[in-house]
């Protein structure tokens, strides 16, 4: 199956969900909980996940699928996967349970262990970004869809860092440069603020504590593909699918790469979990 057919699934899938999760969030019938991991799930992720999922089999039978909400795939099962589907239902889970509307389903797919497509919609916002190799990255606003690229590097000009509107600016701080000046936006889920770099309204994000891989696959597609990146804290590539642990170290998000990043933000250990 082309990949732009799976672009296609993969765009459908993330809006069938992101109605379902609606329906949930509307009426304020949802039930939560706190996990292992000390990360909050409601129902409504749990229903947008069984969506997704049986939209995926049904669709395409043939590529495996790591969600969130689906227990581990140890990686001796999963090493030889040369494709699959990788999922978060809700990203911001915790932006649902508040009621900010900053929160996102995201549906990649991983392809040789780099992902190929990414799908984030926002369906509080009637947004969705999608970005696929080789093809680029764009904004649907549900009347028009248009190609979106991160904003260029003007010399002397404030970079503007996306933040959590519950992130403590002194632990993000550390990591940036006095040498420079900066303008702080706030946003909610993880891949909204990349979403935001790729549409070139924010310059970078830094991300300083725990995440999984299904966090940063579909907005690491759409942000290549707008001409940013992402990187781990020691400027390293991400991998995926490469360990057991589906953990992620922390990471920045970059737009313009002709941004002096390597005097902008101050690398630290990248510690990876097994």
């Amino acid at each position: 199956m082309p990949n732009e057919r799976l672009l296609n699934i993969a765009l459908e899938s993330a809006k069938m969900a992101g109605k379902e999760v609606m329906s949930y969030y509307q009426k304020g019938n949802f039930t939560a909980e706190m996990k292992a991991d000390d990360s909050p799930v409601t129902s409504a992720d749990l229903a947008a996940n069984t969506v997704i999922m049986e939209q995926l089999k049904s669709l395409t039978p043939d590529i495996p699928i790591i969600s969130e909400e689906v227990g581990a795939v140890a990686l001796s099962e999963r090493q030889s996967w040369q494709r699959y589907w990788l999922l978060d239902p809700i990203d911001g889970t915790g932006e649902f349970i508040i009621g900010s509307g900053d929160f996102a389903v995201n549906i990649a797919l991983i392809e040789n262990g780099w992902p190929s497509i990414g799908v984030i919609h926002a369906p509080d916002h009637c947004l969705t970004y999608y970005g696929q190799s080789g093809l680029g990255a764009f904004k649907d606003n549900s009347q028009q869809s248009h190609q979106i690229h991160v904003t260029p590097y003007e010399p002397g000009q404030n970079v503007r860092v996306a933040i959590s509107r519950r992130q403590e600016l002194s632990l993000m701080g550390q990591y940036l440069s006095s040498s420079f000046d900066y303008e702080h936006i706030a946003l909610g889920s993880c891949s909204l603020k990349n979403c935001l770099i790729a549409e070139g309204g924010a310059d970078c994000y830094l991300r300083i504590g725990p995440t999984g891989e299904w966090d940063t696959g579909a907005s690491q597609c759409i942000l290549e593909q707008a001409g940013g990146k992402i990187l781990d804290s020691e400027f390293n590539p991400l991998s995926y699918n490469k360990r057991e642990s589906l953990l992620n170290p922390d990471f920045m998000s970059l737009g313009a790469q002709a941004f002096p990043w390597q005097d902008i933000v101050i690398p630290h250990r990248a510690d990876r979990k097994y």
